[in-house]
């Protein structure tokens, strides 16, 4: 059975900052380290990365605005805006230098927070996930799995309420290479929370934002790529080394990593094989 429950050293802050709340668990000492989940998760998706790094790390884990228990605003889901929302968690905890560790919707928070603040990023692991206008990212829209980055609007949001679950177990079934191992008590946490008013509203925003977000990352390439040690982290199954494809064309210092037997749910499918590639790249 999935277990949601962080360690008891971690303790639960609602930090106000850019027009939001944003719920964050914060835990440990030593060098921090960001976790930013994506779509169809929340942080609580990092509770066993969490729970190994804070042996010697302050691991700070926010989830992002509109989803899970943060505020859910009816805007501001371009990934620039919650780059801001980042460096107030950040601010309001009083620390400069990160490492950063990313998935999904999380990557492209994190790219335009390291792009915007790089000398605070000390390494960034980013998994599974492209970034909006970097690389090939006009082919891989083409890809007929990912429909959904054009689905949303009011009528999308009444479509699916009430129906969450039903929505989000599509995700969860066809992105992961063994459904089962997205267990059902998973599910049932997760499409809890996306039920809760305001959630579905986030969710879709989220990729509605995408166009912009390109603009904002090709403003951000033109000035200058990346140079923080980077690791592109791919599900075998899934974007596998297409990550490290994409993040060439973002970053100048790029290794790759390739979780083995995943889709796309890289913590629910193989934590272990997870934790072990992104301590290693911390620790390097």
């Amino acid at each position: 059975m999935a277990d949601f429950t962080f360690p008891s050293n971690f303790k639960t802050h609602e930090i106000s900052t850019n027009s939001v709340t944003i719920h964050t668990r914060v835990g440990g000492a030593g060098p921090a380290v960001v976790l930013l989940h994506g779509y169809g998760e929340t942080g609580d998706m990092w509770v066993p990365l969490a729970s190994d790094l804070v042996r010697d790390h302050t691991v700070i884990v926010p989830d992002l605005r509109g989803l899970g228990r943060s505020s859910k605003p009816p805007s501001g889901f371009d990934k620039r805006t919650q780059a801001g929302d980042v460096a107030g968690v950040l601010a309001a905890l009083r620390i400069e230098a990160i490492d950063l560790v990313t998935h999904d919707i999380g990557n492209m928070v994190g790219f335009a927070f390291a792009a915007q603040h790089p000398a605070r990023v000390r390494r960034f692991v980013l998994i599974d996930a492209p970034l909006p206008g970097v690389g090939p990212w006009d082919e891989i829209l083409k890809h007929p799995l990912l429909w959904h980055f054009r689905f949303g609007g009011p009528d999308m949001e009444r479509l699916v309420a009430g129906r969450e679950r039903i929505y989000l177990d599509r995700f969860w079934n066809e992105f992961s290479a063994n459904p089962r191992r997205f267990s059902e008590a998973a599910r049932e946490h997760y499409a809890a929370l996306y039920a809760l008013p305001g959630a579905m509203h986030a969710g879709f925003a989220q990729f509605a934002a995408f166009d912009q977000d390109a603009i904002d990352n090709r403003a951000f390439l033109a000035k200058e790529k990346l140079t923080m040690p980077i690791l592109a982290v791919g599900g075998e199954k899934s974007f596998g080394t297409m990550m490290a494809t994409v993040m060439r064309f973002a970053a100048s210092d790029v290794q790759e990593g390739i979780v083995p037997d995943t889709g796309h749910w890289i913590m629910e499918e193989n934590p272990r094989a997870t934790i072990q590639i992104v301590r290693d790249f911390l620790g390097a």
